[in-house]
């Protein structure tokens, strides 16, 4: 170097430059060498992990082999293998074409490329690669196997074509089974079956098959808008709006779906905001937000009769019987075999003190979900209070409804009670009907006034009732407020009665 720098001019430069190749020379055998170092080691790492089933980690190690060496396909091969063993097959099969090019009399390659074909349908493709196979080993009893089966699936996809072509979708189901025996990634196969399910009227099993045929193509957004309009549909809004989100990952700007997605969107919000609104017990909310649903989607007959369910429940919570009344009707003629409906109904009946045909909805609801255990204390409560209301209702006494405040009781009390006092009367007949009257008004106010009687009688157990009450007879007399019966001394017996 210092010689170089001595030279100087042309010379020195020559020199300069002479040196500088052979450090780079003498750098570049050093960089080599490390990256072979390092893909080998690579290599034996991926063989170690992908031996102890730690995939990931094995492929992690595939790639850096891949990218220190493009032209092995030996790495190809083995990473195809990793790919292979984590269900990924789309991903395997570039590395095996790739591991193909390179080496194309590589028969395990080969035979792996055509088995991977032959289950996505590509009967074509498939034989050619067992062929290939044979050629190099004429013996190979999997390549001969497999061949034999490209021939008995284009059989049976022909067989499928003709039955579906012919209207016999049944036919068509039956053929298409034994080709996807075969052929379980045929994402063609599996569209035509899906189609024969929607023509037979079941679109859970069309959903089935939609579900994985939609991922087997690497654009399948066709699929994934078919799949989201079914589900949504059916009513399964959040699984409608994930579907819909995938065809829009493929192309944002793909009208039909995103036209599809914002309806989903929409509606999807509206409906849980109002599920949440209800565990808020914010009823009146929910009730708008379910009719601003109804509007949302008015075509699809599910999403109308679950409001008019939830907003049946949410009338029922804002106890407005005669209102909850029309529309858990209107609720249960959509959806006659709906125990939810039929059980708030049952509870606006009891609200409006319509005990009979409570009990006739709670015994419904229970023919359809006998496992409920609501429904069957509901009807066990609907029936004590039917047993209740034929001796004394305390809420028809006073003439009040059954959500009346303790202040609503003490006024229609105090009205009925100067109306009904037997001073008010000329004859003993009038008078022994005013003193009936007179007790059971006082026995009302008592009960309903007091918060632990008036639970007991919600309940469906009257506690002025000696025959519900423990300890035998001792309670007849809380039949009476003051703690005696005035009426009883006869003749013209005056008092002052209490009004509070």
């Amino acid at each position: 170097m210092e010689w170089c720098w001595r030279t100087g001019g042309a010379s020195g430069l020559l020199c300069s430059l002479s040196l500088l190749c052979v450090l780079l020379d003498i750098q570049l055998d050093g960089v080599l060498g490390a990256t072979h170092a390092e893909i080998e080691h690579h290599l034996e790492m991926g063989r170690k992990l992908l031996a102890a089933g730690q995939l990931a980690e094995a492929l992690s190690h595939y790639h850096s082999a891949v990218e220190g060496d493009s032209e092995n396909y030996l790495t190809y091969y083995k990473r195809a293998a990793v790919f292979l063993a984590m269900g990924r097959s789309k991903s395997a099969l570039p590395d095996l074409t790739r591991a193909i090019q390179l080496k194309p009399d590589f028969l395990p390659a080969r035979l792996q490329r055509g088995n991977i074909l032959l289950k996505q349908g590509n009967t074509q493709e498939a034989r050619d690669d067992f062929r290939m196979v044979l050629q190099g080993s004429a013996d190979h009893k999997e390549a001969q196997e497999q061949l034999m089966k490209v021939s008995d699936l284009e059989d049976f996809q022909e067989e499928a074509q003709t039955a579906y072509h012919q209207g016999d979708y049944s036919g068509t189901i039956n053929a298409l089974e034994r080709v996807l025996e075969i052929s379980p990634w045929d994402p063609e196969s599996r569209e035509l079956r899906a189609d024969c399910y929607l023509q037979m009227g079941d679109p859970q099993k069309a959903i089935q098959d939609l579900t994985p045929a939609a991922r087997l193509r690497n654009d399948n957004r066709a699929a994934f808008l078919k799949l989201s309009r079914l589900l949504y549909n059916l009513g399964e809004h959040h699984d409608a709006l994930n579907h819909i989100r995938e065809c829009l990952k493929l192309d944002q700007d793909d009208k039909e779906c995103f036209s599809h997605y914002k309806q989903v969107k929409k509606l999807s919000k509206q409906l849980d905001s109002a599920e949440e609104l209800i565990q808020g017990e914010r009823f009146q909310e929910a009730i708008e937000k379910y009719e601003s649903a109804m509007k949302t989607e008015p075509n699809v007959e599910f999403y109308t009769n679950l409001a008019k369910e939830r907003i049946c429940f949410c009338l029922v919570k804002l106890q407005l019987a005669t209102e909850a009344i029309d529309v858990c009707s209107e609720a249960h003629q959509r959806d006659p075999r709906n125990a939810n409906i039929l059980k708030d109904r049952a509870e606006a009946y009891i609200l409006n003190q319509d005990y009979e045909k409570a009990v006739e909805d709670y015994q419904e609801a229970r023919e359809f979900d006998g496992d409920s255990n609501a429904i069957r204390e509901g009807l066990e409560r609907a029936q004590k209070l039917l047993k209740v209301s034929r001796k004394r209702d305390y809420y028809k006494i006073l003439g009040v409804g059954r959500n009346a405040n303790k202040q609503e009781i003490i006024k229609a009390y105090r009205k009925l009670a100067q109306q009904w006092h037997p001073d008010n009367f000329q004859s003993e007949a009038d008078k022994k009907e005013a003193e009936k009257k007179f007790i059971d008004i006082a026995s009302a106010k008592e009960v309903l006034t007091d918060p632990e009687m008036r639970q007991k009688f919600d309940a469906g157990e009257d506690p002025l009732d000696p025959e519900t009450q423990q300890g035998g007879g001792g309670g007849g007399q809380r039949g009476w407020p003051f703690h005696f019966n005035p009426f009883e001394s006869g003749g013209n017996f005056h008092f002052k009665f209490e009004y509070n």
